[in-house]
């Protein structure tokens, strides 16, 4: 990938994680990228094109990310490396995933397939752990995870330590 199509992909993902995708036009990406329109056409093919670029290079980073949780054997570590995910994203990360949550919420789409791999391993653990609803457990943690997320992206990382806290408590996973 060239310097400019990096500074288009920047651009992008930072103007789409503050304005919203439907609202930034690929004018303003350019301007702020330092470049002209017709390049970002030229090398995405339009607004969708370098969305799914973006989009890409996330989820190649989550699948990283979920790869960390998913090689966990033991049961509670994996729970507990799955409910510290959000802690290890990079702040550097934090528009790809502010971007993403629009996404879900603007366009009522999530990236389903490339969690189901995740959500077996944290039904599998539950289930080792003879929890009595192990698929309500993985969705829990789901959850979970979303919830501290959200807190992390709106407020910078702040003080989000003691959610998970209180959550690995919750699951006697704070040893």
């Amino acid at each position: 990938m060239t310097k400019k199509q990096q500074n288009i992909i920047n651009s992008a993902l930072k103007l789409f994680a503050k304005n919203g995708f439907d609202s930034t036009s690929t004018n303003i990406i350019a301007k702020d990228a330092g470049v002209s329109e017709g390049l970002i056409f030229r090398h995405f093919g339009n607004k969708e094109g370098l969305l799914d670029a973006i989009i890409q290079a996330g989820l190649e980073k989550a699948h990283e990310y979920f790869a960390l949780v998913m090689m966990e054997e033991d049961p509670s570590n994996r729970i507990r490396k799955a409910l510290s995910l959000p802690f290890i994203v990079e702040k550097e990360e934090y528009n790809f995933w502010r971007l993403t949550y629009t996404l879900k919420w603007q366009r009522r789409a999530y990236e389903d397939a490339a969690f189901d791999a995740f959500e077996e391993s944290m039904i599998d653990a539950f289930t080792q752990l003879e929890y009595k609803d192990p698929i309500s457990e993985a969705k829990l943690i789901e959850v979970f995870i979303d919830g501290i997320a959200t807190e992390l992206l709106l407020k910078d990382g702040q003080n989000s330590a003691p959610l998970l806290n209180a959550i690995l408590i919750k699951y006697k996973l704070n040893n």
